[in-house]
């Protein structure tokens, strides 16, 4: 596991530099949901039995992609976050069964961060100033033993319309080189070029090449990436999508665009407009078969007051 991250030192610097030590968010009005003060689940408010209907529709062949990739003690991650696995077999020291039919059995540990891998980013993930989606502050939700608001359980199950958009054929690179911006020109382009729109309640993906990485050449997977820009992520939350995510493990692009802040992506995505983010997603078989469109499905793991949630999200077509 790499235990560094060589934007780390960097990212923290323009964090400081960015925000200061003053209160830049003192007007609360870019926090309020617009599904009222009591919400929890920000976009997935959009989901209902009519989008799973529809998003059956798209179902002709019933070919199945799994969409995550494995996790393990290898997988390279932002720092520093780390992960590992232990196997135990409890009352079986030495071999001994258990009872006369000498019954075995195996547990497993996961000890680790959960931001590893094909993962959701929660509402509870990112905030501005101390303050996340719907104007929760920091203070009152945050406990070190587990959220008391915004928790990965509140998540329901995913059944949508998803939609995937192939960067490297856009931009003719493969990968699609760090540094690389997905913006509303690029978006409409793309979609455009597959013949798809992007409607309220999608799942939007972008394939750019970049998790192919993993395994050759970590050092540069987790350097920088192609990724959503800042007007892209603005763009995408108008057309009140569910969730967006990507083949890279911060969906937005890094280095980041010029004059923009932090994970200003993550910023417009969860705490302002509560659209879920995914990450690590492997898209290239979706890509190879040119399932541009299909039944998008996910269930996050509903670990009380969770930030994240490794998963395995799942087309159908």
């Amino acid at each position: 596991m790499h235990k560094g991250f060589p934007l780390r030192q960097a990212l923290l610097a323009a964090a400081v530099t960015v925000f200061g030590s003053t209160n830049a968010f003192a007007h609360m009005d870019w926090c309020k949901s617009k599904w009222g003060v009591h919400d929890e689940i920000g976009a997935a408010n959009l989901l209902s039995p009519q989008l799973a209907v529809d998003a059956a529709k798209l179902v002709k062949s019933g070919k199945v992609y799994s969409l995550a990739v494995e996790t393990n003690s290898k997988t390279p991650a932002f720092g520093p976050r780390s992960w590992a696995l232990a196997i135990n077999q409890p009352g079986q020291v030495g071999g001994v069964g258990l009872g006369h039919t000498k019954t075995n059995y195996n547990d497993d540990i996961y000890m680790g961060y959960v931001g590893t891998g094909t993962q959701i980013d929660g509402l509870g993930h990112i905030g501005i100033d101390n303050v996340y989606y719907n104007c929760n502050k920091n203070s009152e939700f945050v406990q070190a033993n587990g959220l008391t608001k915004l928790g990965i359980e509140k998540v329901p199950p995913f059944v949508t319309r998803g939609v995937v958009l192939d960067m490297v054929s856009y931009f003719g690179k493969d990968p699609v080189p760090e540094g690389t911006p997905f913006n509303r020109k690029e978006i409409d382009g793309q979609a455009q070029r597959q013949g798809i729109d992007i409607r309220k309640g999608d799942v939007v993906l972008f394939h750019t090449g970049w998790v192919d990485l993993i395994g050759k050449d970590d050092q540069r997977y987790l350097k920088g990436e192609p990724g959503l820009g800042k007007e892209g992520a603005e763009y995408l939350a108008s057309k009140q999508v569910l969730a967006v995510g990507a083949d890279s493990w911060a969906l937005e692009v890094i280095p980041f665009e010029k004059g923009v802040g932090v994970f200003e992506v993550h910023q417009i995505l969860l705490p302002k407009n509560g659209i879920y983010i995914l990450e690590n997603i492997r898209t290239s078989e979706l890509v190879k078969d040119q399932a541009w469109e299909f039944m998008f499905t996910l269930g996050a793991s509903r670990m009380t007051g969770g930030v994240q949630a490794i998963i395995h999200p799942v087309a159908i077509r």
